[in-house]
């Protein structure tokens, strides 16, 4: 991955060659480049903000020196191949988790330092329509920061120590603050018994499934006292856990996915369905490209749903429910928890269907899904789209 930084204080992201960012730049798994915004200038001065038109308190970055800097740092890839935008800013779309896996995947990210009262708004413009970029404004929190290099530096240690072989144990990746929607666990070492305070006794028990199941105890416990707007109100139904889900759970999405679609094979009378012809290694990998959540009652996975962005669309698939508990609400639980994954700037939500699935048809429409004019791009689908009601 190559990542490009433009700053006015450049000495501020020396962090970026400590600790595993650094050792990841030896090894060359990351491409990281720092570029002082004033070398852009054209007046002796190296000037780079003006007072705001319209008048107001403080100073706003001007759009020239933006504009040579992103264009020189365009046109440093190869053919075909421009960096994704990100301009931390207090307006901007919320930064999680989620948003650090998307960002990861990708092999070209820069990020635009505003100070002051942030960057001439016409350099978005300019950076879209122009240098041909796609530009997103990042947000780390309802505050605000002296400037975006703050930001840069979490961001880029959450995102890259996502790519592959930055991080050493990747095994720890797996149970994570927020890589499920929970927070993490709390965590002890030696010794056992320090000034008065013991370690829970669970933890030296050897009993492995004990030690998973108070783990995951501490974890709902520790997110409905901090983080209670993470607890989705599903997990609260019937015992139900609602998380992403993690390459052990894929044998028995695999299963799952073959009982759920053998109804639609027979509902459509055909056979030529992705989810039932796909192998094991494609579900694996289908979370790589997806957020797939995973819903589990007493230990057994009873159903799931994917989502997958696309522009402002949120694409919403592989809904499906245990054919023994269909009927029960869980899939319309499972939609609704869909929906609400959406970043800000999504405008609608997508899915499809088969044209005979009478009971999915008319779910959808309850929910406020509606056919797309057209013929669909799968004969023998309906294609669905329902204008999200928040923007």
């Amino acid at each position: 991955m190559r990542i490009d930084v433009v700053s006015i204080f450049p000495d501020y992201l020396a962090p970026l060659e400590l600790s595993l960012i650094g050792k990841a730049r030896e090894a060359g798994l990351l491409d990281v480049r720092v570029h002082d915004l004033r070398d852009f200038t054209t007046d002796r001065h190296r000037t780079v903000d003006d007072a705001p038109y319209g008048g107001g308190a403080g100073m706003v970055m001007t759009p020239q020196p933006w504009s040579d800097a992103l264009r020189a740092v365009a046109g440093q890839g190869p053919p075909g191949l421009r960096p994704h935008l990100l301009v931390p800013g207090p307006g901007g779309v919320r930064f999680d988790q989620a948003m650090a896996r998307r960002l990861a995947r990708e092999p070209w990210l820069t990020f635009a330092c505003g100070r002051y009262e942030g960057i001439d708004e016409r350099v978005y413009e300019h950076a879209r329509e122009d240098l041909g970029l796609e530009v997103t404004v990042v947000s780390l929190g309802d505050y605000v920061l002296g400037g975006g290099e703050a930001a840069v530096l979490a961001i880029v240690e959450a995102v890259t120590r996502l790519v592959p072989g930055v991080l050493g144990n990747t095994g720890s990746l797996l149970e994570e603050s927020h890589e499920d929607g929970l927070l993490e666990y709390p965590v002890y070492t030696r010794p056992s018994l320090w000034q008065g305070r013991e370690v829970p006794g669970v933890l030296l028990s050897g009993d492995h499934q004990a030690i998973a199941r108070w783990r995951h105890a501490q974890r709902l416990t520790r997110t409905a006292a901090r983080r209670p707007d993470l607890l989705h109100a599903a997990q609260a139904d019937a015992g139900l856990q609602l998380r992403l889900a993690l390459p052990a759970d894929v044998p028995e999405l695999f299963t799952l996915t073959r009982a759920c679609w053998v109804q639609e094979a027979q509902s459509n009378n055909r056979l030529d369905i992705p989810a039932l012809t796909e192998d094991l290694e494609a579900v694996r990998a289908s979370l790589d490209t997806t957020q797939t959540w995973v819903a589990r009652r007493a230990g057994r996975l009873i159903g799931s749903v994917r989502t997958e962005l696309r522009g402002d669309e949120l694409h919403i698939g592989r809904l499906m429910v245990a054919p023994d508990l269909q009927g029960q609400g869980l899939g319309r639980l499972l939609l609704e928890h869909a929906e609400r994954t959406a970043p800000d700037g999504i405008r609608e939500y997508r899915l499809l269907t088969g044209a005979k699935s009478g009971s999915n048809l008319r779910r959808y429409r309850r929910a406020g899904y509606r056919p797309t004019p057209g013929e669909p791009a799968i004969s023998g689908t309906v294609e669905l789209v329902k204008h999200r009601r928040d923007v």
